[in-house]
């Protein structure tokens, strides 16, 4: 009983009033354990109506429709007299003034008064199986007065918002206020539909702003479109899940009240499951299944056609609609049409924009040795055109690996094909294998030459997983968080220059080691800045958030992240992009390098060298081949570079041979002629070779070489972390 009012008290305030009857009614009948009941409330001087029913007969309820308050039913006598009556009878049909079944013995009515202020304005009933005991009776007094409390606060409350006495009219419904609480329904469910950016969020706006007043004892609400002869649900209020599976996407028939809606433009009513049946035989299981007695089909009508229906249904014809709010009902149903034709282009477009945006960005991220990856894309919330923010990860040679990330600045489809562009430039510049200053040198030209009056931010890092090292260039963007092994959290301290378009190269790069296992943590600036909150304020809450992130698998970090720093319900006003990289360094036995001299025995020297670093890697099968492509790129080096010479082999997912010199000059593979004395040896590092190329270094150049590795050993070699899939929220 105390559970019942507990739950009765946390109803929220201004609840309408119907919702505030039928739970007060729903509640004293299942307390008393009860057959059914009603509940009464003043008409005029001299007359109760039925406000709310349970469980109650049809007979039953057309008897108790309107009562005088001189009859001598139990509800009538509790108003009459102002105090609570028990009226004991076996047949309760008998009791109510009907012809109705036998009740069991004991069974009555227990009735107590609904008060305005100490005046009786109505009177709750329950059809109870005994006599009700003291506790029973205490608990409907006080369910009375919860009732007598909340509606006052009510919309549309009857006589029982008014605490004076006297006056009969204020015991009902005063028409002017009911047709100003209308209007003001109308006004409110056209600000409503303003902001409506999706089908449901008009069903939604329509549901609460006008229904409560002109169709308060409404089942269900739902809006039907009608495209390539089928009927597809839009969005529903009140529709059973199983029902609205089987009518959405149903065909439309001959007869059927939604042709005849949508054909003749003006409303369809079905007063009855009888005249269902008669009308649309092939239909009527349907509306059976929402426990409709009465169907009204209000056609939607835009741009000159009528391409849905808004179906509405009630419990019985006689409580549905007058004419009066028929009449609202179609005027509401056009701006309902406008909203639903709006709502539909946005959706079309939104869907179509967010297939562009997922289609330019990674869709998945690469399995790499040198780090474990994760990221997330979040788009904006409703109402916002899609961003570019993007993302990427671009293994390079040598256990290199590079990260970026990128902001284009506003949105539109425009930004989101930009951020396309940039993209695809950026990698292109990367495979290059330029300086990452350079890199973002010529990113910087390619939006020049985009001629937009548009600005991008964006973040180019280089990690070396040889040496730990990691060169970064950022435009405009802001810095990656570095989470240490030992759970520490820092934003690197980079040299920042203006976003591409506005700067001016060269660009700065910042220089930094970091340990291996560490947590790069790169983001666009919506995941750390809104309206509410400044940018500082969102890189302290990250840092907050990354603290003790140590080994937790990042899927899960990235998840944690975005539900820490995004609000939630879409009301995101820009992208969000979270890029998290574990690095891994290359074991120190995985690099073997030595000088080499200025001379042509430089070339024996180097294959003697590659020899024995296989043989202690168990790699001999690949001896012939690697002594090969030594002794090209080595005697290629001794004949026309200059300065120190160096060899580098790196064991990691492939073999990599490197030759270092101090020269800027860089080879170039070409056809030579059959009289040439030179020229082919670079085809054939090429024909050896699964890849190769060369680099700029700080001091010079280097030329590669990648061997993939005998099948046993790449399987044992593999490392432990790899990366997972980009997850879109």
């Amino acid at each position: 009983m105390r559970a019942r009012l507990a739950l009765l008290e946390s109803v929220e305030r201004y609840t309408e009033s119907a919702e505030i009857l039928r739970l007060a009614l729903l509640h004293s009948v299942a307390e008393l354990g009860g057959l059914g009941g009603a509940v009464h409330l003043r008409g005029s001087p001299s007359t109760l109506r039925l406000a709310a029913t349970a469980g109650l007969s049809p007979a039953d309820v057309r008897a108790w429709e309107r009562l005088g308050e001189e009859d001598e039913q139990a509800p009538a006598q509790a108003v009459r007299l102002g105090r609570r009556t028990w009226h004991p009878h076996h047949r309760f049909g008998h009791a109510t003034g009907t012809a109705g079944g036998e009740g069991p013995p004991g069974a009555g009515l227990a009735v107590v008064p609904v008060l305005n202020g100490d005046r009786p304005v109505g009177a709750l009933t329950v059809v109870t199986t005994a006599r009700p005991s003291p506790e029973h009776w205490d608990f409907l007094c006080a369910v009375s007065a919860w009732v007598q409390e909340r509606i006052r606060a009510a919309p549309w409350a009857d006589g029982l918002r008014d605490g004076r006495s006297g006056s009969a009219s204020r015991d009902v419904p005063d028409a002017g206020a009911r047709t100003e609480g209308r209007a003001s329904g109308t006004t409110d469910l056209s600000a409503a539909l303003a902001g409506a950016y999706s089908c449901q969020d008009v069903v939604d706006a329509l549901a609460h702003n006008v229904l409560p007043s002109v169709a308060g004892s409404s089942l269900f609400l739902l809006v039907n479109v009608v495209e390539d002869g089928r009927v597809h649900a839009l969005g529903s209020r009140g529709v059973p899940g199983d029902v609205l599976h089987q009518v959405d996407g149903r065909p439309l028939l001959e007869r059927d009240p939604v042709r005849e809606a949508v054909v003749s433009g003006e409303p369809v009513f079905v007063r009855s499951m009888r005249e269902y049946r008669t009308r649309y035989p092939e239909l009527v299981h349907f509306a059976e299944a929402t426990g409709a007695h009465a169907v009204v089909h209000l056609p939607l009508t835009a741009t000159g056609h009528t391409f849905g229906v808004c179906v509405l249904g009630y419990e019985r014809w006689d409580a549905a609609l007058t004419q009066e709010e028929t009449s609202l009902l179609t005027a509401v149903s056009a701006l309902v049409a406008q909203a639903l034709e709006r709502a539909r282009l946005y959706e079309a477009e939104s869907t179509r924009s967010r297939a562009l945006q997922r289609s330019l960005l990674p869709q998945s991220l690469p399995r790499l040795r040198e780090c474990t990856l994760a990221a997330r894309c979040l788009p904006a919330g409703r109402g916002a055109a899609v961003g570019g923010d993007w993302y990427d990860v671009i293994p390079l040679s040598a256990g290199r690996v590079a990260f970026v990330v990128g902001d284009v600045m506003g949105h539109g489809l425009s930004e989101a094909a930009t951020m396309g562009r940039l993209r695809t430039a950026i990698r292109t510049l990367a495979d290059l294998e330029l300086p990452p200053d350079e890199i973002m040198s010529h990113l910087n030209g390619t939006m020049d030459d985009l001629g937009q009056e548009a600005y991008a931010t964006c973040l180019y890092a280089l990690y070396d997983s040889t040496d730990g090292r990691c060169s970064i260039v950022s435009a405009g963007h802001p810095p990656p968080a570095v989470v240490r092994p030992d759970g520490s959290v820092h934003f690197v301290g980079l040299d920042v220059d203006p976003p591409l378009c506005a700067a001016d190269p060269p660009f700065r790069t910042t220089e930094v080691t970091v340990p291996a296992e560490s947590l790069l943590v790169f983001y666009t600036d919506g995941l750390v800045r809104s309206s509410e909150r400044p940018v500082d304020q969102g890189m302290s809450e990250l840092t907050d958030l990354l603290r003790g992130a140590g080994r937790t698998d990042l899927d899960e970090l990235g998840a944690h992240l975005v539900e820490g720093l995004l609000p939630p319900g879409g009301s995101r006003a820009d992208d969000s992009v979270v890029l998290l990289a574990r690095v891994h360094a290359l074991a120190a036995d995985r690099v073997a390098s030595w000088p080499l001299p200025e001379d042509p025995q430089a070339a024996g020297q180097a294959r003697g060298l590659v020899r024995r670093q296989l043989e202690a890697w168990q790699l001999e099968e690949l001896t012939t081949t690697t002594e090969l492509l030594v002794s090209e790129l080595v005697g290629n080096v001794v004949r026309y570079a200059t300065g120190p010479v160096r060899l580098r082999l790196l064991r990691g997912e492939e073999l990599i041979c490197e030759v270092s010199d101090s020269s800027l000059t860089m080879p170039r593979i070409r056809h030579a002629a059959e009289t040439d004395e030179g020229g082919r040896g670079l085809q054939l590092v090429s024909a050896l070779a699964r890849s190769w190329g060369t680099r700029y270094t700080e001091t010079g150049k280097s030329i590669w070489t990648a061997q993939p590795l005998p099948r046993p050993v790449a399987a044992t070699g593999s490392a432990a972390g790899v990366g997972g899939n980009p997850r879109s929220g």
